[in-house]
């Protein structure tokens, strides 16, 4: 926690004379866009796992109607035919995966008081009138939702919705394009629902934004917003 606290306050040092008072705000932004970029190869790997696996969709499909009353088989199959292929079909959890210690970090340096037995100092730090270590209900009990703290949230929910319209879109072209697999010409139980709620799950970064505190909802931002582009240049 120490090393982080020190990393983060040597970046917003960099970049006080461009972002004055919101430089260690500045700086989680960097950092984020740091995290992502050494993730990208998983990221693209991740891309090309993917499109092999919609390839196999096909072979898939013909084992699910040639196993269709004898589901561990099925498993079994589908699960021998992604080794023969050489696809992992959790290839695509690994940059999500590798991301959630930097983001725990982040949260618990802005939920502490003290750090290394000495007080935080960068709870100190804000973006514009809003602490980086305070939550939207901080910013609700001084101003409400159009006070000076309030309308940074504000600016942090409509840019969130605007990523999360671009992914909900997305995610329904690529349903579309990928109908719900079937058994024996049948839908399998369950699968149509929670296909069509998927797409909605993108706007659940607006909930989380909501009650981190304000550092860690600028790298849930920043790393949305990452994702977005990252996805418009992979799968295009």
């Amino acid at each position: 926690m120490s090393v982080f606290a020190r990393l983060v306050e040597h970046l917003a040092d960099l970049l006080t004379p461009l972002f004055h008072a919101s430089a260690a705000a500045a700086a989680i932004v960097l950092f984020t866009a740091l995290v992502r970029l050494l993730v990208h190869p998983l990221s693209r790997a991740a891309a090309r796992g993917r499109r092999a696996r919609a390839a196999l969709q096909p072979k898939i499909d013909a084992l699910r109607a040639r196993h269709a009353r004898d589901p561990e088989r099925l498993q079994r199959a589908v699960l021998e035919l992604h080794a023969q292929e050489k696809v992992s079909p959790l290839s695509g959890c690994l940059p999500g995966l590798l991301q959630l210690p930097a983001f725990f970090l982040l949260y618990h340096l802005f939920s502490s008081t003290t750090i290394g037995g000495e007080s935080n100092s960068l709870l100190d730090h804000r973006l514009f009138a809003a602490p980086l270590g305070g939550r939207w209900a901080d910013a609700l009990a001084d101003g409400g939702v159009f006070g000076p703290a309030g309308l940074v949230y504000l600016g942090l929910f409509a840019l969130v919705a605007a990523v999360a319209t671009v992914n909900f879109r997305r995610a329904r072209r690529t349903m579309a394009a990928q109908p719900a697999p079937a058994v024996g010409g049948d839908q399998v139980p369950g699968l149509a629902a929670v296909t069509r709620v998927t797409p909605f799950l993108s706007f659940f970064t607006l909930v989380s934004v909501a009650f981190v505190p304000l550092a860690a909802a600028l790298y849930i931002v920043t790393s949305t917003a990452w994702s977005a582009a990252e996805q418009s240049l992979l799968y295009r």
